[in-house]
């Protein structure tokens, strides 16, 4: 089955990243009639009916130039300039999380290109003095490194690794095989998703789910199986999905970030997705991919 969330990486863009410090390659691009460039206002953008506003480079306001890279034979940008454009007209400027359930069907082949500037604005947003002297940093390697005016220490993005999981119990395959759901306390009622967590340090993915479920649930994962991986620039995430076998299924809640948590059969899932009594995931999510291949096919309805 195709999973969901594929859709957002199934077209990559070349991101050229050996050319970012070449500065007569740069200009030559930016100056490219063809080249098209995505204003970033802090870290929300200005989607236009339809899609995302792209313009020639020729129209971008003065601010950071970011090279995403090349596809089908177009060079793309980012400019990131101040968050007061983006107060100035607050209805028309949204964070990228409100762009998510747009991205589908045709749209989905710009999500690589959205996500690689908005995880770029993220970090610049986030990242004002240098770490090792409280100096100010200039943006080098066209966006893609910070560096220390006064010290010279260099600063590059980084993606914190994050597990989401699908931890199922019972015989494989039977009516009676259930999944573990949790819910957070600030969710509409009836939306459940899969369990999620930050990996720590000197901790490996496994154990980082088997980590998490237990603080949130109480159940115990044995085997934990990798399926895939999504980024999720929100902030500056990157969702690496597993599916795990419990060896222990009492549910025992101690973590506030989970309001509720239970196990859903296959039936479970789809009368309560049809009836909508139930709400899971969007379709871009990983969330719903990892759900949607335990139950083996679509589900209706989502976030």
């Amino acid at each position: 089955m195709t999973l969901p969330h594929l859709a957002l990486v199934a077209d990559p863009h070349d991101r050229r990243g050996l050319l970012r410090t070449d500065d007569a390659w740069l200009a030559e691009r930016w100056d490219d009639p063809t080249s098209r460039v995505l204003v970033v206002s802090g870290t929300r953008i200005r989607p236009v009916e339809g899609g995302i506003e792209w313009l020639p480079t020729a129209q971008a306001p003065d601010g950071v130039r970011v090279l995403l890279g090349d596809r089908d034979g177009v060079t793309w940008w980012a400019v990131i300039v101040g968050s007061e454009l983006g107060r100035s007209e607050p209805d028309r400027w949204v964070p990228l999380r409100g762009l998510l359930p747009s991205f589908t069907d045709d749209l989905a082949r710009e999500a690589p290109l959205v996500f690689h500037a908005m995880g770029l604005a993220e970090w610049h947003a986030a990242h004002r003095h240098c770490p090792r002297c409280g100096g100010s940093l200039e943006p080098r390697a066209a966006g893609h490194e910070l560096v220390c005016r006064d010290c010279g220490k260099p600063q590059f993005p980084r993606s914190d690794p994050a597990v989401i999981m699908l931890i199922a119990a019972g015989e494989p395959g039977s009516p009676e095989e259930r999944c573990l759901l949790g819910r957070h306390p600030s969710w509409p009622a009836g939306r459940y998703s899969t369990l999620a967590g930050f990996c720590e340090p000197g901790e490996t993915l496994e154990d980082a789910v088997r980590r998490e479920v237990a603080e949130e649930t109480g159940v115990v994962v044995g085997e934990v199986t990798y399926v895939g991986n999504q980024p999720w620039p929100l902030p500056a995430s990157l969702m690496v999905g597993f599916h795990g076998r419990a060896i222990s299924e009492r549910v025992v809640l101690e973590d506030d970030d989970v309001e509720d948590a239970g196990w859903f059969t296959r039936e479970d899932l789809r009368r309560g997705a049809e009836s909508g009594e139930l709400v899971l995931p969007g379709g871009v999510s990983i969330s719903r991919s990892l759900i949607e291949l335990w139950f083996g096919g679509p589900l209706p309805g989502s976030w």
